[in-house]
């Protein structure tokens, strides 16, 4: 019945998430999901907060949460703002500071919710390309633009950006809002955030879903100068004033309160990173340098697609994509060790 819909929606080419199978028994490699699994202090704050208050609206200014992470940041809660998940806080981002006469920046080859928001929102965008060897080369953002946004370590790829790179873009790009996606910060990169109390154009974003397992309760937020984050909080109570629920906002604070196991989950990941990507690199393949929970590869003997294809045969599901450029590569998140060693015991088998 397309008939009723708004003339927007015929335009529209929406977000592919990555797959999340049915079946039992798969090992798992293709959402960059923690697989360590959250904080059991998480579980005992969320438990906590399953009582009669749920008949209560929760907070809408989360207050209790802000405060928590600003003070994890060493910023003022009026700094910060929280969404449901940061593809919210991203899709207010869009609608609220990217909106501009000039077009916006970001890399060709990125996170793909990027030219989404920008037909659900009308927004004007140029592609900037990654360079030869699939880094972000912020030198080449230069021309004229309305906001700029990449990802830091950037996705697919897991290259990273050095703190002093974005700097040199903020003294360059003063005039319009640089917004910068740290997703997967946490697994090896040093965060923008230092930044935001000198460069009043800098946002910097963040989530709960990968370093700290919380994928399943959708919480981001958004670390900035006080009037880039009033611009978010008037878009979102435009919008929904009660984003996050009761134990979500409990889950939250106590996995930002809880840094030791926060540390201890993320270097366990980093150590099997490198050791995985060791081992694929003397099975011939092209490891990208990656600062993230995944890494980028390619075979080049191989086709991508095969491989995948043959990978799923064998229950290990990762992630391809057909995009130019990177058709021929793959994207694996890291796993347990367990799970790492079942990939290149498959690999082996295949090649």
């Amino acid at each position: 019945m397309s008939q009723f819909w708004s003339p927007i929606v015929h335009k529209l080419t929406p977000y592919v998430p990555g797959e999340q199978p049915k079946a039992a028994n798969l090992i798992k490699l293709n959402t960059n999901e923690n697989p360590y699994g959250p904080s059991p202090k998480v579980l005992r704050a969320m438990q906590g907060a399953l009582d009669d208050s749920l008949r209560l609206y929760p907070d809408p200014n989360a207050d209790a949460l802000k405060q928590a992470i600003a003070s994890y940041y060493q910023l003022k809660s009026e700094q910060v703002f929280v969404g449901n998940g940061s593809d919210e806080v991203l899709a207010h981002i869009f609608h609220g500071l990217l909106k501009q006469d000039r077009p916006i920046l970001f890399p060709d080859i990125t996170y793909s919710f990027y030219p989404v928001y920008c037909g659900l929102y009308e927004v004007a965008s140029e592609r900037v390309a990654l360079t030869d060897d699939y880094k972000v080369g912020l030198e080449n953002y230069s021309s004229d633009n309305g906001g700029i946004i990449f990802p830091n370590p950037n996705a697919p790829t897991g290259e990273l950006v050095s703190l002093a790179d974005i700097e040199a873009l903020l003294k360059r790009n003063s005039g319009s809002v640089v917004v910068v996606d740290e997703a997967y910060i946490d697994f090896g990169g040093e965060s923008a955030v230092t930044l935001v109390d000198r460069y009043a154009n800098l946002l910097v974003i963040q989530t709960l879903s990968k370093s700290r397992a919380l994928a399943g309760i959708r919480v981001g937020f958004a670390l900035g100068n006080a009037s880039l984050i009033e611009a978010l909080e008037r878009v979102k109570n435009s919008f929904n004033s009660y984003p996050l629920d009761r134990p979500a906002m409990q889950g939250a604070i106590a996995a930002i309160e809880d840094r030791d196991y926060f540390e201890r989950s993320c270097q366990r990941i980093i150590d099997t990173r490198e050791d995985v990507t060791l081992k694929l690199q003397q099975f011939g393949f092209q490891v990208l340098p990656s600062a993230a929970n995944f890494i980028f590869v390619r075979h080049p003997e191989r086709d991508a697609a095969e491989l995948a294809e043959k990978l799923r045969e064998k229950a290990i599901i990762v992630r391809h994509f057909k995009q130019p450029r990177i058709e021929q590569f793959l994207r694996i998140t890291i796993g347990t060790d367990d799970e790492m060693a079942a990939l290149c015991s498959a690999l082996a088998a295949i090649l």
